[in-house]
């Protein structure tokens, strides 16, 4: 049989061991950081002029309730089904477990690690080897039975680091989360203003339908009377052949935007062909909230995954840095060990060891010192991206605000131009009817008035939108502190002041 205990030294002693062997290596390591660094950081909202482009308008921050401004119930419950059942909200979900598992992984090594195990082998020694009599030349049974521990001390924080770092990652992928759900959110409301749109311009074409055959008719009477000849009964066949094949085609874009917003739902397309038509409104005033550009960034969960992306490059940095310092390790086995069963479970099969690992780099060809600077470049790239997210952003709602003030002025006059062309192609159509007018009068004057009334449906239409668009650029109701993802209660999303310099 084989003891393996071993005595121990009292633990006073490993500690003073540990503590000098440690002092030791440190200063004797060669490798080390020294000059890689980095002087980037996050800008600030108020670093970028908007006093001009957003004033303050006293106006409210879009709340998740948003689509019921719009008063037309069928649009809120097909937010809730795509929410519901679509594919990219549950690949969205799927991301935040991957990444929190990834935190309980990192979080498990803060913690001392127990295994088991046991074997039995069967073994012919040699006769002639160097095991003495009565083994050699027998056939022997060994039963191995041990218990193993650990615990990596983590002086320099590089396990506190990767589990922050984690804790950011997975903050990362609720705030895209939140972004994929706004994106969705939007998206099926701007489809289903799409199919407003597409039967509202249906409607038009159906009444110009009858407005051409109304001509028809009045040309059928001409060419009796012989004002008009064949030529003007052609035509008026003709236009109104034309309109009726503008109808079928805004039929086949309906049924495709329905077979679009089913998608959407994360349905069949058959889906598609049971929403009941739109019965949208013009919605609430657009006004921009105070305080904007601060506000903004606690408000778009895209800058908010942006911040949250640099403040995990900071802890992956912090982690990298630890490497170039000792790592000490702490490790105890004890179990039985025995030839046989007989004395398996005695107190002399037993067997202990115990003792410190230490490591430390001391020369490594540059491999640490390449990787710190890809982390620091991995920062770099991040504080750009979350500068340039938050420009966009800026620019974002900068953009639909123009856009939906130039269609407010857009619709003024465009509504007085329909106005002006109805009384003209009625006056044509009455002069037509007396014989005073010839029919090309008339059917441009109805050209006219159809290409103005086409023009305000389509404005009013893009207006609204336009409106979508601004909920969205406004973060469509998403509130950082309340989704659990503010960096603290005061500052939302603070700018750093500094670079990623981390000791």
């Amino acid at each position: 049989m084989t003891n393996r205990y071993r005595p121990q030294p009292r633990l006073g002693a490993w500690t003073a061991s540990i503590a000098a062997a440690v002092a030791a290596l440190s200063l004797a390591g060669c490798v080390n950081y020294a000059g890689i660094k980095s002087d980037k950081h996050i800008a600030p909202p108020a670093s970028y002029e908007t006093q001009q482009s957003l004033p303050a308008e006293g106006g409210q921050w879009p709340s998740l309730d948003w689509a019921n401004q719009f008063g037309d119930p069928q649009l809120r419950k097909l937010i809730d089904e795509a929410l519901a059942g679509n594919p990219t909200i549950d690949q969205a979900r799927a991301r935040i477990e991957k990444a929190s598992s990834t935190v309980g992984t990192a979080n498990s090594a803060l913690y001392p690690k127990v295994t088991g195990s046991y074997s039995w082998t069967r073994e012919l020694y040699s006769g002639n080897g160097s095991v003495p009599p009565p083994i050699n030349g027998t056939w022997q049974s060994e039963n191995n039975l041990l218990t193993n521990a650990s615990f990596d001390l983590d002086l320099w924080g590089k396990n506190r680091e990767r589990l922050r770092q984690s804790v950011s990652q997975e903050k990362v992928a609720e705030a895209e989360a939140e972004e994929v759900r706004i994106t969705l959110a939007a998206s099926v409301a701007s489809t289903y203003n799409q199919l407003a749109r597409l039967y509202a311009l249906r409607d038009i074409e159906v009444r110009e339908v009858k407005n051409r055959e109304d001509i028809g008719h009045i040309t059928e009477g001409r060419v009796g009377a012989g004002l008009d000849t064949n030529v003007e009964r052609q035509t008026a066949n003709g236009d109104t052949a034309t309109t009726r094949s503008s109808v079928s085609d805004l039929d086949g874009q309906i049924t495709t935007v329905r077979y679009q917003l089913a998608a959407l739902l994360g349905q069949g397309p058959d889906r598609g062909l049971k929403i009941a038509n739109p019965t949208l409104g013009e919605g609430a005033n657009v006004a921009l909230p105070d305080n904007l550009p601060a506000d903004l960034i606690s408000r778009r969960p895209d800058i908010v995954s942006a911040y949250w992306q640099v403040d995990a490059a900071t802890h992956g940095i912090k982690e990298k840095k630890a490497e170039f310092y000792p790592d000490v390790n702490l490790s105890a086995a004890a179990g039985l060990d025995a030839f046989g069963w007989g004395k398996f479970l005695t107190a002399g099969s037993g067997q202990l060891q115990a003792g410190p690992a230490i490591h430390l780099p001391i020369f490594d060809a540059g491999e640490l010192r390449s990787e710190l600077k890809g982390q620091y470049a991995d920062f770099d790239y991040d504080v750009a991206t979350y500068n340039q997210t938050l420009i966009n952003a800026l620019s974002d709602v900068a953009t639909q605000v123009t856009e939906i003030h130039s269609a407010d002025r857009q619709l003024v006059d465009a509504q007085q131009a329909l106005d002006a062309q109805t009384k003209a192609w009625q006056l044509a159509l009455v002069r037509y009817k007396a014989g005073l007018n010839q029919q090309l009068q008339v059917l441009n004057a109805d050209d006219n008035r159809l290409a103005a009334e086409t023009a305000v449906v389509n404005l009013e239409m893009t207006r609204r939108s336009m409106q979508i668009g601004l909920i969205k650029a406004l973060g469509g109701g998403f509130d950082a502190s309340q989704a659990g993802l503010a960096a603290n209660t005061e500052t939302p999303i603070p700018a750093r002041s500094g670079g990623a310099e981390t000791h």
